[in-house]
């Protein structure tokens, strides 16, 4: 075969893949989070729609923990937290040359739930800890090992997984500990799979982000919760995390941006349009919106590209 022949016959090979070529759209990714999950795909959503899908957003779920993993590498643009970053992922980020800027875009809660089917109502702090601290592995296996009152039967433990924020989170304000966690419950990064575990086993208490719950309030049930067995049982609702009553399992929830990522048109303009729309995004996905002049705040400091923490 002539030399002609043959690059006609490459040219012809390559037709098909030309036009995804020409075609390629920008492409934003994210990962992170299960409880930033819902209000970051919705942002996506919303601006992908707007934008006549020109531009690809990808939005995993890996948990906190191996969002920033994945982000400090530089593998994504954007990583969802249910908790600020820690001392050693600033490090780690800095190590790989990502320098990051810091957004707050709610408040949130973890509800600890059980199923419909279950009678109990509310839980103090200090039965949490003893459900939930490691010295509880096989030891307080049973409802009736927390005191006098409870029921003779089973306890089924459902959480997050190690990868959690929300793991770290709870733990910290629960067990006093970061990570400090029995290990014999169901754990997983997906807040749906919890939901559905607790909703079919009347023995189980889980926790999890509050929306997890709010969208799924007609199989569980969510515990008031006590600061100390003398202080008063408060539900885990908008209202009492924005009044700071709910304690301590309220938090701050946030974006993290890359900030060469954040030169790129496509990153730059997606978190405008979520920071300008964070407040509709936030409360539709049953989370508890900043007030205005915080978002705003986050606007300008993302023109600015002011990195490192904002505490």
């Amino acid at each position: 075969m002539s030399v002609s022949a043959r690059l006609f016959r490459c040219l012809l090979c390559l037709l098909p893949v030309l036009p995804s070529i020409a075609c390629a759209r920008p492409l934003v990714t994210i990962d992170g989070s299960s409880s930033v999950y819902p209000i970051t795909e919705a942002a996506a959503e919303e601006f992908q729609d707007l934008r006549q899908r020109e531009v690809w957003i990808t939005v995993g779920i890996s948990g906190t923990g191996g969002g920033f993993r994945k982000f400090c590498r530089g593998e994504i643009d954007i990583v969802n937290a249910s908790r600020p970053v820690t001392d050693d992922e600033t490090r780690r980020c800095r190590a790989h040359g990502v320098e990051f800027v810091e957004l707050p875009i709610a408040l949130d809660a973890l509800a600890v739930v059980v199923a419909r089917g279950n009678p109990l109502t509310e839980i103090d702090v200090a039965r949490l800890r003893r459900i939930w601290e490691p010295a509880a592995q096989g030891k307080v296996m049973r409802w009736r090992d927390l005191g006098e009152g409870f029921p003779d039967r089973a306890l089924s433990l459902y959480g997050p997984g190690s990868d959690s924020g929300s793991f770290e989170y709870f733990t910290a304000a629960i067990v006093g500990r970061p990570r400090a966690s029995r290990g014999d419950y169901t754990a997983s990064e997906d807040d749906n799979l919890l939901v559905t575990g607790v909703a079919s086993d009347e023995s189980a208490l889980g926790y999890f982000g509050l929306a997890y719950y709010l969208r799924n309030r007609d199989r569980l049930r969510a515990l008031a919760v006590r600061a100390s067995a003398e202080g008063e049982a408060v539900l885990p609702t908008a209202e009492n995390v924005r009044a700071g009553r709910y304690r301590p399992l309220a938090r701050s929830l946030y974006i993290y941006v890359n900030r060469d990522a954040a030169r790129r048109p496509a990153v730059r303009d997606f978190v405008e349009f979520y920071l300008a729309h964070a407040a509709e995004l936030v409360a539709e996905a049953r989370y508890v919106p900043l007030d205005a002049k915080a978002y705003r705040a986050g606007l300008g400091r993302f023109h600015d590209l002011l990195s490192g923490a904002t505490r």
